[in-house]
Parts: structure tokens; sequence; C-alpha cells
């Protein structure tokens, strides 16, 4: 099955060499993923293409209209589900691996780039169906984040990376950090290999590479290991 993706922006070009390249390019070149990148402005009705306005009440910056934005969602009817409408803004809910997980097992999605000050709240209210953030700190739009989603949704379809171990690898895939990784040479300015990792016992390097992705957790994201412990007793407790 083949996943769409529809991006809603005013800067399309921003899109264009990142869908071309590496694996975004490779899935969807394969038909793994489908990314189609609408212009808001061609649903502008003026002949200045205006998407956005002052606000009501005054205050600083442009607000991004609702016109151009409910007609482009509009226009996707036809090839679009529209079940999955999602803001990019820093309102929304924090992306987590979980998360993404979750994305790739739909259909299709919509991505609204969000700038300026934001978007008019008639679109929060009544149009979109959830805000997905990438991270509490601020960036000039929505533009980033939604690359951010759609390349790490397209790490979870089968096909995209070459291995699959190497996406069951990734840190967070589980909820924890990856373990150290290292490759030749054995030695390098007196610094070792890991005596195990030469071992060839592929289940002592097996328990070696749990033990470090836990201890790896514990002391540069000890936030995300009580979220994976405490998942892991849920999980526990409903096999009993």
């Amino acid at each position: 099955m083949t996943i769409q993706i529809d991006v809603l922006t005013i800067f399309p070009e921003y899109f264009e060499i990142p869908l071309q390249n590496s694996l975004l390019g490779k899935a969807i070149q394969e038909g793994i993923m489908k990314v189609k990148v609408h212009n808001i402005r061609d649903f502008a009705k003026d002949k200045h293409k205006t998407v956005d306005d002052t606000p009501y009440g005054g205050g600083p910056g442009m607000v991004m209209k609702c016109e151009p934005i409910f007609d482009a969602v509009d226009a996707l009817k036809d090839s679009n589900s529209l079940e999955h409408v999602i803001l990019l803004s820093p309102g929304g809910k924090i992306l987590t691996q979980d998360k993404v997980r979750e994305m790739a097992q739909w259909k299709d999605f919509v991505l609204i780039c969000g700038r300026y000050e934001g978007v008019d709240e008639r679109i929060v209210e009544n149009l979109i169906t959830e805000e997905i953030s990438i991270g509490d700190y601020v960036l000039s739009g929505g533009e980033l984040p939604a690359l951010v989603i759609i390349e790490a949704v397209s790490r979870m379809l089968p096909g995209v990376i070459g291995e699959w171990e190497s996406v069951t690898n990734d840190s967070l895939y589980d909820g924890l950090l990856s373990y150290p990784q290292y490759t030749k040479p054995a030695e390098f300015r007196g610094m070792k290999v890991p005596e195990i990792l030469l071992s060839g016992n592929h289940e002592k390097i097996r328990i070696w590479r749990e033990e470090q992705s836990l201890s790896r957790t514990k002391r540069k994201r000890p936030d995300l290991l009580e979220k994976y412990l405490e998942k892991k007793k849920n999980s526990n407790n409903q096999v009993e």
C-alpha cells in the first residue's frame, strides 16, 4: 500500500531538493510513498494571491487567512480521505516515535504549514484533526517540521530502509536510545573498541548492547527511561 501525504505551504520550493534525494527520493520514486506539495497561494481569490492579513484586535505580525487554507483542503477531497488533517504548530503534541509509527499505518494525511503569527483560529477549531509540534522552540514556519515528519514516517515503511534491523536498532525505536556503535580500526590513538564486540559471541554482544542501551538512556535521557519502564510495566500487567 502506498501512503499519500499532501503538504499545504506557501513555500513549495522548500521541499523540492529533500524530496528528490536520499531515502525520501527512493521511497517516492519506487512508489512506496506519494508526497504532493500544494501552494496555498494558488487558492487565494485576489490578484495579489494574498494568504495573510492583520489580526483583529491589533497586535504584531500577520495571520494566515481562512479562505485559502479551507479551499486548499476542500480541493483534496477526491484524492485524500481527510481523516487526518494536521497543523504543524508549537501548540501541538510533541512528535514521538510512537506517533510516527502510528502515522505510518495511515492511508493518507495532510500537513498544513503555518507561517507568520500563526493561522486563523477557525482553522484550528473547524478544519484540522490535530496539531503536532517537533519541539519547544521557535521556527519561522511549518515546512521544516513537515519534512521531519515525512522522513520519520518514511523510515517506518517496508522497503525504504535496506535492512529492517537498521530501523529496529534506531534510537527511540523501542523507546530507548541506541547502544554505542564502533567501526574499524579496532584501536585509534589509544582508544580501543570494547573487547566484547570483537569476540564473535553474538549472544554476549546482544546482552551487552541491551545493557548499554539502558545505561545510556538512564544517563542521557532519564525521562525516556521512565516512560519505557512504565510502558513495559503496563504491558506486563496486561499479559497477566
